[in-house]
């Protein structure tokens, strides 16, 4: 009898809850969803500087410390908001700081193809800006190749689940971006 008048309430919670969701309810999330998803198109004008890039490095101790501006001037140059660029260069390696990235000098751990010098599977770079470039290069192929623009479709290609936390990665990405331009606005 206890476990009928628990399972009782239990439905009578789940109608309650259903009914609270009304369509603007669900609307005003659709809306969120798109403002997070038309915020994070990586193809934008750039929404910080070189000196606010150098800043992330430096005082993150990155080996990358000073190499600011080409991050910034490459964004401008493929038409990507740079910004994206410092997150998935953050996300990968702590800016260079850990893994492969800071013996192949690369911003994004691309993993070897044809046509590069490769060093533990992965692309490997004479200076950051090569690999800059390279990475660059690797997003403007999602973009205009695939018509992936935004960071939720970009990394379950860049990132795939068989070897990554996708979600988390995602998540990773759109946390800093959010971040550093609330910072870079103030």
């Amino acid at each position: 009898m206890k476990v009928l008048s628990a399972l009782g309430l239990l439905c009578l919670a789940v109608v309650v809850y259903a009914m609270t969701i009304t369509p603007q309810t669900v609307t005003a999330q659709q809306q969120h969803t798109h403002v997070i998803a038309s915020t994070m198109t990586v193809t934008q004008n750039p929404t910080i500087n070189a000196h606010f890039i150098d800043a992330v490095l430096c005082h993150a101790s990155s080996p990358a410390c000073g190499t600011g501006q080409a991050l910034y001037d490459d964004g401008v140059q493929y038409g990507i908001d740079p910004i994206f660029a410092l997150a998935f260069f953050k996300h990968e390696s702590s800016y260079g700081k850990y893994g492969i990235a800071a013996q192949n000098l690369g911003l994004g751990n691309i993993r070897c193809s044809d046509g590069y010098q490769c060093n533990h599977g992965f692309r490997a770079y004479p200076s950051w800006q090569a690999g800059y470039i390279d990475w660059y290069k690797l997003i403007s192929y999602y973009v205009n190749t695939w018509h992936k623009n935004t960071v939720d479709a970009i990394v379950p290609t860049y990132a795939p689940t068989s070897e990554n936390d996708t979600q988390g990665y995602i998540t990773s990405i759109e946390t800093s971006v959010q971040e550093w331009r609330t910072e870079a606005s103030t």
